[in-house]
């Protein structure tokens, strides 16, 4: 096959499969399903390059009984690991909740080149704190938010009856 149309083929793969923020953001709220599912709080992400996610995670801070167990934590973890190496420069972040101040220490240090997530947390997000990303750490923020925003409040409702 031609590059033409290897190209125009890549493109429709890409179209009939939606591939894009919102696709990526429900592989998140799926790792965020799986926390719930085991008790912790109902927080995944996904990290990606390109169209290829590379590493995917959720919440463990009950079962590790660690508070620096967070969804971003782990996720940045798991793909330095399989880049192997500390810098996602050319990485984008995919998490139903805004980060807190440390996992946007770690997203600075790491040189995330995009985050992109769900609900804002309006306490204790970043954002929130007047926390700074990477200067070169592009943001897009409300991608399936009302769905990031009910489980959690779904989990949250069921803890406190």
């Amino acid at each position: 096959m031609d590059k033409n149309r290897y190209l125009i083929f890549c493109i429709f793969i890409f179209m009939i499969l939606e591939i894009d923020d919102t696709y990526f953001m429900q592989k998140a709220l799926e790792e965020a399903e799986k926390a719930y599912a085991i008790g912790e709080v109902p927080v995944g992400a996904v990290v990606v390059i390109g169209q290829t996610i590379v590493a995917r995670a959720h919440n463990l801070t009950e079962t590790l009984n660690d508070v620096t167990a967070h969804a971003e934590m782990q996720a940045i973890t798991a793909a330095a690991n399989y880049l192997g190496g500390k810098y996602l420069n050319q990485c984008t972040l995919y998490v139903t909740l805004e980060p807190c101040t440390m996992c946007a220490g770690a997203l600075y240090w790491s040189q995330l080149k995009r985050l992109v997530f769900g609900a804002s947390d309006y306490k204790r997000g970043f954002e929130a704190m007047n926390v700074n990303l990477h200067p070169k750490t592009a943001i897009t923020k409300g991608i399936l938010e009302k769905k990031a925003s009910h489980l959690l409040r779904k989990f949250f409702f069921e803890r406190r009856g």
